[in-house]
């Protein structure tokens, strides 16, 4: 169950159920700063943000790493790496529709951070057969 995964994760960041990494405690302080912002096409601040400039600004506020702003840019930046090496701060890429594609940051398990059309920004499971079905590539962004 999502909630029941997401609430662990959550309340894991906060020192109650385990020590947290400091990489995926700042993922998470970034995260709880979007949390529920609208999803908007071509929008880049918490009023509306879309997904590749969500995950643009995550990464810079979280790692001082600048990406590329668009998610066909973010497609070629740093390294392709194989999905079952996928690791913490990787971006994890989807095919949404025949020439429309999504962009999200790992986080610990199969958790993935992103900029959701229907939910605004929001943490969801790689699991779930929408996206499972849709993933098409993980990239390790380069000095990560």
């Amino acid at each position: 169950m999502v909630c029941l995964g997401l609430a662990a994760l959550l309340a894991a960041s906060c020192g109650t159920s385990r020590q947290v990494t400091d990489p995926e405690a700042r993922l998470i302080t970034e995260f709880r700063k979007w949390e529920g912002a609208p999803y908007r096409l071509g929008g880049h601040s918490r009023r509306g943000v879309d997904c590749s400039a969500f995950v643009q600004i995550i990464m810079k506020d979280a790692y001082g790493i600048t990406i590329p702003r668009t998610t066909r840019e973010q497609m070629e930046f740093g390294r392709r790496v194989p999905a079952g090496t996928a690791r913490l701060g990787d971006l994890v890429f989807f095919q949404t529709g025949r020439t429309t594609y999504h962009v999200g940051i790992l986080m610990r398990g199969d958790f993935f951070m992103h900029a959701s059309t229907t939910r605004g920004v929001t943490i969801d499971r790689l699991g779930e057969p929408y996206w499972r079905e849709r993933m098409i590539q993980v990239r390790r962004v380069a000095g990560r």
